[in-house]
């Protein structure tokens, strides 16, 4: 009897602190829309709909994209962050792993409100890119990781459908010229190098009004 009680004893002692621990690490949607509210409203608006053409829009984005990201944003163990943007930095800096965690699922459940193209010649030569590639600079298409409409695939490539075109040229950019380098395996720098300045914005309007 004495060693059944012991043994319950044990069991929920246990129990209580896998639920304490579950507990913390189950997202806090209300903290992160004060969060969102508060902080990241001046540069992504509070539903991550981003009226600034050179901000990211956040809305509908994969969670695991988001909190990567907001991770790489932010220096740790004495390192530099993996993603190089002051400004980002400034913000993620106070945010825990649960309220970066928090963040993601709270902007992954916002409906976006996409941009819209405005160049037709753009808009053609761009949809070729992303449907095709271009096989004589090897660039594959946009579509193979990214989908046909450019939902993305949780967990490995990003939402990129209706996101502002200012911002996913200056990322393309980016990526060229290696100032942004938190892409695995270097796969978006490889690409990005093979892409003219007239094939990236061409990509970039396309983008803003894939659907």
């Amino acid at each position: 009897m004495i060693r059944t009680t012991a043994l319950a004893v044990l069991m929920a002692a246990c129990f209580s602190v896998h639920a304490a621990e579950e507990a913390k690490a189950k997202p806090d949607l209300a903290k992160a829309k004060k969060i969102a509210e508060t902080v990241c409203v001046a540069c992504h608006n509070a539903d991550g709909n981003s009226a600034i053409p050179a901000n990211p829009i956040l809305a509908g984005q994969g969670p695991e994209y988001l909190f990567k990201q907001l991770s790489e944003f932010k220096a740790a163990d004495g390192k530099p962050a993996v993603r190089n943007n002051p400004i980002m930095a400034g913000m993620a800096a106070p945010l825990s792993t649960e309220d970066m965690k928090s963040l993601a699922l709270y902007f992954s459940q916002q409906k976006p409100k996409p941009a819209a193209a405005t160049d037709a010649k753009l808009v053609a030569a761009g949809r070729i890119l992303w449907r095709k590639g271009d096989f004589d600079r090897g660039v594959p298409a946009c579509a193979g990781c990214h989908g046909p409409a450019g939902a993305g695939v949780p967990a490995q490539y990003p939402r990129l459908s209706g996101q502002h075109a200012e911002y996913t040229e200056t990322q393309l950019k980016n990526f060229r010229s290696e100032e942004r380098s938190n892409d695995p395996e270097k796969m978006m720098r490889t690409i990005a190098d093979k892409l003219s300045d007239k094939q990236i914005k061409a990509l970039a309007d396309y983008i803003a009004g894939l659907r």
